[in-house]
């Protein structure tokens, strides 16, 4: 089949399919997750996708660029979140302190992480199939771990802004723990796929990894300079720089034996944040999640064995979802942003970073690509990020207090869940 008719196949299943299928549903449904939904469908009833030329290599390259737009756009994101200043006055007379910002984001972290590590290692890990090629033992339930604990810091910043006012101040509270858990969770990945290559790994490094690894110091010293300086570029310069940026940051991550998404996502957070402000970054993340990501997305559900798509998957999926919401909600109610919060504030601060997103199928999908995860883990990590992000918007109606008003509506998540 011609190239050009394979991507118009493609880009009708994956990209058009979904938004028809979302408007059709009343935008009840997260459309950030419908691509992958229309995939694992086309996997788990075996059909043949491939008689029209589906995946198609040009539509898998477009996808592939879209999601390292994406993990690019969430690196931005987490330089314009709101800073200390503003999370400090985020709540009338009740003061949060940085410090206790992030040792409640830490506790946001730390309990899921736990919980969902041990609970891969002694029960879900020895579920049939479950067995990732390189994650046996305590490795492949620490790459559990760590797709539980996740918090879609590109989600919540949509969603606080369609926040009504008066509950806006819970959001910006939501925002600043995270925006810290969202880092390590980046540095966590990295951290993990750096284990996992063996300690010798750096033993074997020779000039190009070298270079990769000056070549990220120096976007990162440029950032710092950039920052400490107020120098800002003319605007004609935004672009190219953005620009080589993400591709020396894809670069350098992958020459190290990372995942290139790992790069995009530190070379959009290196950015000096005088820069990244003057950049539609909204805009960028809508384009790459509604035009082009879809694509990946599609292909990785489509790429899933579709006999891991089974009622033993949904249980084990429903179960993930318990072990991340319960102790989500735990981790911020034992040890809230706050100690003025009421203990509904703080369940609903827990509703919000309970959220997945794409995020979590991004780190599932980097995970399983290095062996980490297997296909039966994978497609449960993905059914989980479905569930979590659709049960944002009713959990945290359910947690208000009483006296407010709901302003966020089941279909507010998926207009903007990334």
């Amino acid at each position: 089949m011609p190239p050009l008719l394979a991507l118009v196949f493609d880009a009708l299943v994956f990209v058009l399919l979904p938004w028809l299928i979302w408007r059709g549903l009343g935008r009840r449904l997260p459309l950030a997750v419908l691509p992958i939904l229309v995939g694992l469908g086309l996997a788990a009833a075996h059909l043949p996708a491939v008689a029209i030329g589906i995946p198609s290599l040009i539509g898998h390259q477009i996808g592939f660029v879209g999601v390292l737009l994406l993990a690019f756009a969430a690196g931005l994101e987490m330089r314009q979140t709101p800073d200390s200043t503003e999370t400090v006055h985020a709540l009338p007379a009740q003061r949060l302190s940085v410090s206790r910002l992030a040792s409640s984001a830490a506790a946001a972290l730390a309990l899921p992480f736990i919980v969902g590590t041990v609970a891969a290692h002694y029960h879900f890990l020895g579920l049939p199939g479950w067995a990732a090629p390189r994650g046996d033992g305590w490795i492949g339930a620490l790459a559990i771990g760590l797709c539980v604990a996740v918090s879609a810091l590109p989600v919540l910043i949509g969603l606080v802004r369609e926040l009504a006012p008066p509950e806006r101040p819970l959001g910006q509270i939501a925002l600043g723990v995270a925006v810290i858990d969202d880092a390590v969770l980046w540095i966590g990945l990295a951290v993990l796929l750096l284990f996992a290559n063996g300690g010798t790994a750096f033993a074997t490094w020779d000039g190009s990894e070298l270079l990769a690894v000056g070549a990220l110091g120096v976007l990162g010293m440029l950032g710092v300079v950039a920052s400490r300086i107020g120098w800002v570029a003319p605007a004609w310069m935004l672009w190219p720089v953005a620009a080589l940026y993400l591709t020396v940051g894809a670069w350098a991550s992958s020459s190290i034996g990372l995942h290139a998404l790992l790069g995009a996502y530190f070379a959009g957070a290196m950015m000096a944040p005088n820069w990244a402000a003057r950049l539609p970054v909204e805009g960028i993340g809508k384009f790459a999640l509604v035009g082009l990501a879809p694509l990946f997305f599609g292909h990785s559900g489509l790429g899933i064995d579709g006999n891991a798509l089974s009622w033993s998957s949904l249980t084990a999926s429903l179960g993930l979802l318990a072990v991340a919401v319960v102790s989500k909600l735990a981790a911020v109610l034992a040890y809230p942003p706050s100690p003025m919060l009421s203990r509904r504030q703080a369940l609903a601060v827990g509703a919000l970073l309970q959220c997945k997103g794409l995020m979590e199928i991004v780190a599932a999908t980097i995970l399983r690509d290095q062996g980490l995860l297997s296909e039966y883990a994978y497609a449960a990590l993905v059914t989980l990020a479905v569930l979590s992000t659709t049960l944002t918007g009713p959990l945290y109606r359910l947690c208000l207090p009483r006296a407010a008003a709901p302003a966020l509506e089941p279909a507010d998540c998926p207009r903007n869940g990334s």
